[in-house]
Formats: C-alpha cells, structure tokens, sequence
C-alpha cells in the first residue's frame, strides 16, 4: 500500500506514505516511510523518515493529538 499526498502550500510538493519491508536488509524489521519531495517526486523525496511498525500506533497517536 502506498498514498501520495499534496503538501500544501507548495507548487508540486507531496507526502509520500509507504510500507518497506526489510528497508535495510534480511534482517531488518518493516517500516512506515514518509517522504517529502518539493518537486513533485514521489519515488525521490528529499526528506524521508522510517518508523518501525512496533511504534506506529503510539506516533499515530501523537499526531492525532496534535489535531
């Protein structure tokens, strides 16, 4: 599953939110990625933040609460 989304504000901008598994090997653990592209790519974004599955309940709620 992934989503993109306008960043508001900006001319092309956009939130890209997928869910990569094994971002970092055999090893590694699924992750929520959230990209930032101002140009309008999402496959390339500038900023990016991976957060493990295991915390994705307590930062969703964080989010909610800034609401």
């Amino acid at each position: 599953m992934s989503k993109t989304i306008t960043l508001s504000g900006t001319k092309k901008g956009v939130i890209s939110i997928t869910k990569i598994e094994k971002p970092y090997g055999e090893n590694s653990a699924t992750v929520a990625s959230i990209g930032i592209s101002l140009a309008g790519n999402a496959d390339a974004p500038e900023w990016k933040v991976h957060i493990p599955m295991t915390n994705l309940e307590e930062v969703i709620e964080a989010l909610q609460a800034l609401k």
